[in-house]
């Protein structure tokens, strides 16, 4: 039964499940279309419309199940856009890292074999690949060890070298159960776990990986690149594994059904819409991520004037949306870019993060102008 609730989960994931991201675009402006060559990404499968959304709850709630099962309704975890959640062994043991605070905990609450099942589940988190599209991280199942793993240069043994092979991750998972093994208590028992620091610089180390495609992508779609870097940070602190629950993917936390869709037509000329696996490539998110921007820059918000009222209305409305944007100035469209172009950036970025109706998207404005600034003193 799980075999084939698993298979099911990996149809219907990507149009369901996954809190940022774009909102649908509320402009009635007729521009042409952006024309914008595609990139070299891979192309995207079609996804299938939905017929069952009773179908589908039901399928998130197996999985929310099945873990609450094992660790009780206090200790559920999941992943979102900066940790990364991962279950393996029936759900009784998961990997938990939390990017933001540079911390790796992996646990168990199986009491048969713990030191066992959390030296395997050690070895799968030092080397889980770079490419997120190949681990399901709503099913229990293995992590396929393949390639360049992930956190490389992230995590360090006790020697202080860095885990690229199996046999350095082998033993510095039984220095790790040796020396670090801990036994916390849940209201449905206790659980076994090692605490991992990650090393000061991870982020840097995750920068480093997707520079060239920030670059690339910058120089293709004329979007700064400390934009991008600061959209990126702000989204998923370099987290490629990054998911919400709005339904947003990867790095830049592209919804497939908004921002997505948007990109395939406006610029990529296609008809359909980019797939779960399509956003967790970090070329495609990147890449689809900074064509969004290029739209909102060139389509939605080509009549806002000043440049620095424009980086600022962007901005808000790759959070939530070019509707809630204009809506912050008048219920009317016309007349709030009226209004907008009447204020100076100064008055503009203190309606959009005080007065916009969201409370996300004021404080959004906010943390990306801060790691723009943080990027171009050489400190992200």
């Amino acid at each position: 039964m799980t075999n084939v609730l698993n298979k099911f989960w990996l149809l219907l994931l990507p149009l369901l499940l996954s809190a940022c991201a774009q909102q649908p675009v509320t402009c009635v402006c007729e521009h042409p279309q952006v024309n914008q060559p595609p990139s070299s990404s891979r192309p995207a499968v079609t996804v299938p419309p939905a017929k069952d959304r009773e179908a589908f709850e039901k399928l998130i709630k197996y999985f929310a199940t099945q873990v609450k099962k094992e660790w009780g309704e206090d200790d559920y975890l999941v992943a979102s856009k900066h940790q990364y959640v991962k279950y393996i062994d029936g759900y009784r043991t998961r990997a938990h890292i939390d990017f933001d605070k540079g911390k790796i905990w992996v646990s168990t609450v199986a009491q048969y074999q713990p030191k066992a099942r959390l030296k395997n589940a050690i070895v799968e988190t030092l080397l889980m690949p770079a490419d997120p599209s190949k681990v399901d991280l709503f099913s229990d199942k293995k992590v396929v060890m393949s390639g360049k793993p992930f956190l490389l240069g992230q995590v360090v043994d006790q020697d202080g070298k860095a885990v690229e092979w199996q046999w350095r991750a082998n033993r510095f998972a039984e220095y790790l159960l040796n020396n670090r093994l801990t036994m916390k208590r849940l209201k449905k028992g206790h659980a076994y776990y090692v605490e991992i620091d990650m090393v000061q610089d991870h982020l840097s180390q995750r920068e480093y990986q997707y520079a060239h495609l920030i670059r690339e992508a910058s120089r293709r779609y004329q979007i700064d690149e400390d934009l991008i870097y600061a959209i990126i940070k702000t989204e998923s602190s370099f987290n490629p594994y990054a998911v919400s629950h709005a339904g947003a993917y990867g790095l830049m936390q592209v919804i497939p059904k908004t921002a997505g869709a948007d990109v395939f037509k406006l610029v990529k000329n296609r008809n359909d819409i980019p797939t779960r696996d399509y956003l967790f490539d970090p070329a495609n998110n990147i890449d689809t991520g900074a064509a969004y921007f290029h739209i909102l820059k060139n389509r939605y918000l080509r009549e806002v004037v000043n440049p620095t009222t424009r980086h600022y209305s962007m901005i808000s409305a790759y959070n939530g949306g070019t509707g809630g944007v204009l809506s912050t100035f008048d219920r009317d469209r016309k007349q709030a870019m009226r209004e907008l172009n009447a204020l100076s950036p100064t008055q503009v970025y203190q309606a959009l993060t005080t007065e916009h109706p969201k409370a996300e998207a004021r404080r959004y404005l906010q943390k990306v102008l801060y790691f723009q600034k943080e990027f171009n003193a050489g400190n992200l």
